[in-house]
């Protein structure tokens, strides 16, 4: 087995600004007793993308480092101890940090307990769009926020990626959803599950919500991080979980005293720390939802992979509505 095998990425040889994005041959770690190694049909970009390629999320990364984290391909080869087989298709979202090698490659080694598969099928482009967003709904409903049928939620940034594929997994739990959302994303949101939805511009969003859940909600979630976190505390119930999974850059007033004396939690989670197990929970419930069609995604561009520097720059300057998807293979 040689040590290492050469494809085509997007890399960076030190962390820092998009201008160190390459796109060429790279030699790469060849995979190891456990790995799958996938021809790579797609890949799609995220925020915490260049969080890690600038190094403002700390993680430990082999440099140069391959870029990305979601894909979708086929099996090239996997060990016989795993459930994989050449030519199979599958997805992956959790590579590119922690030391191991990214996704925007042609191919790229993933690690078996990393690595998910996807049905015959399935469009590459609405799995890998949804590889990341729909497994962040899926960990804070059900590995942080304890989700449960009956119960009423709050989703904040209900026309987001992660929001709208949170409206859809609360609603298949059988709770009832109380939305938040842009007035040109409202109808999407109520068709993707939510109850109702209210116009985040509204100066008194607070007064709005708790004139539609007098008692509060059980769980609030502002999947986009620029609600209050006062308005959060007002419209939970006592006993009641706020879940963060998204935050601002400057530091954010949080009105403790009225959480913590109404017995209210507040759980942080980030997708980067996920265990292998609670990944492998969300990838089925995933994996569920693009078979039967509950889970869409809004691509709104497929670009070929070389592209990926201004991709970075526009998703940096807050430039990007929707997924993009990249194609290593044009």
């Amino acid at each position: 087995m040689p040590a290492t095998i050469e494809v085509t990425a997007a890399y960076v040889s030190e962390l820092g600004p998009v201008e160190n994005i390459r796109h060429g041959p790279l030699e790469v770690a060849a995979p190891g007793g456990n790995d799958v190694l996938v021809d790579v049909e797609a890949v799609a970009l995220d925020p915490v993308d260049t969080l890690v390629r600038s190094g403002r999320y700390p993680t430990a990364v082999p440099l140069p480092l391959v870029l990305g984290r979601d894909l979708v391909g086929r099996v090239a080869s996997a060990p016989a101890h795993t459930p994989f087989r050449a030519g199979q298709w599958v997805w992956a979202n959790s590579i590119g940090h922690d030391g191991l090698q990214g996704a925007f490659a042609d191919r790229a080694v993933v690690p078996a307990e990393r690595c998910y598969p996807l049905a015959d099928g399935t469009d590459p482009a609405r799995a890998v769009a949804l590889a990341h967003p729909g497994s962040t709904a899926a960990l804070g409903w059900f590995s942080h926020g304890g989700l449960r049928a009956g119960q009423t939620v709050l989703v904040g940034g209900g026309g987001g990626n992660v929001g709208t594929a949170a409206v859809v997994l609360a609603a298949g739990a059988g709770a009832r959803i109380v939305a938040t959302a842009s007035p040109r994303d409202a109808g999407r949101v109520l068709a993707a599950g939510a109850d109702v939805v209210l116009d985040h511009h509204e100066p008194d969003l607070g007064a709005r919500i708790a004139g539609v859940v007098p008692s509060g909600v059980d769980i609030a979630w502002d999947t986009s991080g620029r609600m209050d976190y006062g308005t959060l505390a007002d419209v939970t119930a006592p006993g009641g979980r706020i879940l963060v999974s998204a935050a601002g850059p400057e530091p954010a007033p949080v009105p403790w005293a009225r959480i913590y004396t109404r017995d209210i939690d507040v759980v942080g989670f980030v997708h980067s720390r996920a265990r292998v197990d609670q990944l492998a929970r969300a990838a089925a419930r995933l994996n569920a939802g693009l078979t039967a069609g509950t889970l869409t995604a809004d691509v709104t561009e497929v670009l070929p992979l070389s592209e990926v520097a201004d991709a970075h720059r526009r998703m940096e300057a807050g430039q990007v509505r929707g997924r993009i998807v990249l194609r290593p293979g044009q």
